[in-house]
């Protein structure tokens, strides 16, 4: 690492004292917005709409003229689609903090 870096290093982290408690935050921080993210796909109100979305893409299919059984599939489709997303998002895991001063 020439000089300049290693001075503008220095000015952001100073210590593993720092590294630390950046990363005490992050711990805290970053579960409680997945888990606030997670909730928004899963809740009664995010069901509601789902079936809304589904049922308005359905019928906008009928309307412009998809036949029948092609709407159902295509709407097959986006049910997965949107529920894959929605899997996806509900399988992402954040490991936990380890601070070596708690030992």
């Amino acid at each position: 690492m020439d000089e300049y870096r290693r001075e503008r290093h220095k000015d952001f982290v100073e210590s593993p004292e720092d590294i630390a408690e950046i990363l005490d935050t992050v711990s805290e921080k970053v579960p409680k917005m997945i888990k606030g993210i997670i909730g928004a796909f899963f809740s009664p109100d995010a069901a509601k709409d789902m079936a809304k979305s589904v049922a308005e893409f359905r019928k906008t299919l009928i309307e412009g003229g998809i036949p029948e059984d092609e709407a159902m599939r295509m709407t097959r489709e986006y049910m997965q689609t949107v529920t894959n997303w929605k899997g996806m998002v509900n399988e992402f895991k954040v490991g936990e903090h380890h601070n070596y001063r708690d030992e």
